[in-house]
């Protein structure tokens, strides 16, 4: 009898631990499985963690174990920027999770490049008002770079408490855009904590950004050289754009702080470039959201493809994730948002002038802490071009008397070029992703991945044609 109860107790935790509780995970928020997802083998959580209580303010999270071996793997942290986009709708279900929308706008296919091939993966709909992170007080929509560093901070700190076997875990913080300004100010207060604590410390091991805004005064330039360079303007829009803006005036606020005659060339620049080309990917074509609509409400395969990617992936995720039995299989919108779910907040009031703000001490600072940093681009991004990102980055190498320890070059993938890249000091990369765009993972998915892999193994880029193992 005592030996039968034994091994009855035995099957039941041995079922716990597979079925989510066990490691100490969240067995309430585990996601058994969404609507019309293919079967896995690894696991997903998601829900609220609290980061303040009082105020009854709230972060959404989606977690993504890694599909092979999650207990040795690092986890990594991946914000989408805006500022007010969302990580989840972006991030998690548009680039590098394990799903994509259908054209159906009701199931899931696999992605097969997902970045959980290499890691665990956590992202966050930051800061609240972003897709269903939420406050009760309304006064916390009016925030900015010092307060989302500050939530995200509290974040971690109470995600851990639900899943404490990631605290000793290395830890790498990603995104993209304006996570220009997410990521380095997180990480600066993960270090201020670090520097202060005398227990828990942040195992924070690198940092990498895609596409990202770092400083403005550089970034916004880029835009009309790479509208010139790639023939959407003429030589005399270009030229007058060149001659005469002062972009060291320009700032979020008052973008347009310039002399008139600036204006009038960025205008024609912007008239020329016109609206029938995607911004952030210029080879791709443009999905018509009218259409797509209509075909999603009759249950239509809406999916248009260019190159490759589905152009209309956006809409056929704001369609899914308004689905109820989607927000359920989630744990999602438990105070029944009185709107929809939306990639970019509608409630959002973000601080502009901290687009301003420059982005380089923070990365140096990180940098002398020993933290490897990475800046990514895709090369078919007007938003934030290379051209600036590069150049910032080399800027960033001069002040800190980096030596060039990879020259700028060729780095492969599968035998072809999968973009360029140089190293100052063994601590600071540059890579571009060829063919990609503003959103890397989405327009190069096996380009992106093995970029991934090799930032978190602690891998140079090849710079040669031979295969890379677990690629």
């Amino acid at each position: 009898m005592g030996l039968c109860w034994n091994l009855a107790a035995a099957v039941v935790v041995v079922a716990f631990l597979v079925v989510g509780g066990g490691y100490g995970f969240p067995e309430e928020d585990l996601v058994v499985k969404l609507p019309g997802q293919p079967f896995v083998k690894f696991r997903q959580y998601a829900g609220y963690v609290d980061v303040d209580v009082k105020k009854g303010r709230s972060l959404f999270y989606y977690f993504v174990e890694a599909d092979n071996n999650p207990d040795h793997k690092p986890l990594t942290l991946w914000l989408n920027g805006g500022p007010g986009c969302s990580s989840i709708g972006g991030g998690a279900f548009t680039e590098l999770g394990p799903f994509f929308p259908n054209g159906d706008g009701r199931s899931l296919r696999v992605n097969s490049k997902s970045w959980n091939k290499a890691s665990n993966l956590l992202f966050v709909e930051s800061p609240a008002g972003v897709g269903w992170s939420y406050s009760n007080t309304s006064s916390d929509y009016t925030c900015g770079d010092a307060s989302t560093a500050m939530d995200m901070h509290v974040f971690l700190m109470e995600w851990y408490k639900k899943f404490p076997t990631f605290k000793t875990r290395d830890l790498f913080l990603t995104g993209e855009s304006y996570a220009g300004h997410y990521i380095p100010q997180l990480a600066i207060a993960l270090l201020d904590h670090n520097q202060h604590s005398p227990k828990f410390k942040f195992n924070i091991k690198g940092v990498a950004i895609g596409n990202p805004l770092l400083r403005l005064d550089r970034d916004v330039p880029a835009t009309y050289e790479f509208f010139w360079s790639h023939g959407m303007i003429s030589d005399e829009t270009g030229l007058a754009i060149m001659n005469d803006c002062d972009f060291d005036d320009y700032s979020f606020a008052s973008p347009h702080n310039v002399s008139e005659s600036c204006n009038q060339a960025i205008s024609v620049a912007n008239q020329i470039v016109g609206d029938y080309i995607n911004n952030y990917d210029v080879i791709l074509d443009v999905c018509y959201p009218s259409i797509v609509e209509q075909e999603l409400r009759l249950k239509k395969m809406a999916t248009k493809i260019s190159v490759g990617v589905d152009v209309c992936m956006s809409y056929e995720r704001r369609f899914y994730f308004n689905l109820p039995e989607v927000q359920k299989a989630l744990h999602a919108n438990r105070t029944k948002l009185p709107y929809s779910w939306s990639m970019c907040s509608g409630v959002l009031n973000y601080n502009e002038t901290d687009g301003n703000l420059d982005m380089l001490p923070l990365l140096k600072r990180i940098i002398q802490n020993r933290i490897p940093v990475w800046i990514f681009s895709g090369d078919q991004d007007s938003v934030v071009p290379l051209l600036g990102s590069r150049t910032l980055v080399r800027e960033l190498a001069h002040e800190m008397q980096f030596k060039i320890t990879v020259p700028y070059g060729a780095w492969f993938h599968k035998g072809q070029v999968g973009g360029w890249a140089t190293e100052y000091g063994n601590l600071l990369t540059f890579a571009t992703v060829r063919g990609a765009a503003h959103m890397v993972p989405y327009a190069q998915p096996s380009r992106a991945l093995h970029l991934f892999s090799s930032f978190v193994r602690g891998r140079r880029l090849p710079n040669n044609t031979r295969p890379a193992i677990d690629d």
